[in-house]
């Protein structure tokens, strides 16, 4: 009687482990070209507000209250006010606590610089890029804008608005150089990058709509 064996597992054991340690390689891989997809727009960054074509808006982006990044957006914003290069300034950050409010310190700096009040909006639900562009664009009607933060974070957020219809440039707002955190921006950004491509392809909704206040 003829016997025979079993196949072995052991090819497919080591096809298995190979599998395994495809994975995190894949995963890198993918990372990274979601990543220079949404870093690809670089065309319309402008250096200098003089550059900057004529828009009815600047969206200025929150930041950390006092912070250099928070000062050089305003004060990048208020220029492009005087310059005349828009005539609204829409104010998008975190209010999450009542002790917290990038909008409305936002909105007193950029008063205190000689800005009317009456020419400024907050938007108190700005917790993302994302949130803020899709609130801009659905709550405050804005349909061209200019967009006002650093350099580092420009071509997410006109990725961003790109895919939400919006008619958008962006102005560089690094005044001053971030130093040592450059690094960790950049790193960020990577990250950052995934959410947002998820973000557009999901077509996310915010946590916060509600009603109209349309900037016009």
């Amino acid at each position: 009687m003829v016997t025979t064996n079993a196949p072995s597992t052991k090819p497919r054991l080591i096809i298995r482990v190979q599998l395994l340690l495809l994975l995190p390689v894949i995963a890198v891989i993918a990372m990274l070209l979601i990543y220079c997809q949404v870093e690809s727009d670089q065309s319309s960054i402008y250096e200098s507000v003089n550059e900057v074509p004529p828009m009815p808006a600047a969206i200025v982006f929150g930041a950390g209250i006092n912070s250099l990044e928070f000062a050089d957006r305003i004060s990048t914003a208020v220029s492009l006010y005087k310059s005349g290069k828009v005539r609204k300034l829409l104010m998008t950050g975190d209010n999450g606590t009542s002790s917290y409010n990038e909008p409305i310190a936002m909105k007193k700096r950029a008063v205190s610089m000689g800005v009317p009040a009456q020419d400024i909006a907050c938007d108190f639900a700005g917790f993302r890029t994302y949130d803020s562009l899709y609130r801009a664009r659905d709550i405050f009607e804005v349909r061209q804008a200019v967009l006002v933060t650093q350099r580092y974070h420009l071509p997410r957020a006109l990725f961003l608005a790109h895919h939400l219809g919006l008619n958008v440039v962006g102005l560089d707002a690094g005044l001053h150089s971030p130093g040592a955190k450059r690094k960790w921006y950049e790193f960020r950004e990577v990250i950052a990058s995934q959410a947002a491509w998820f973000d557009v392809m999901a077509s996310r909704k915010p946590k916060y709509l509600g009603k109209k206040e349309p900037l016009f």
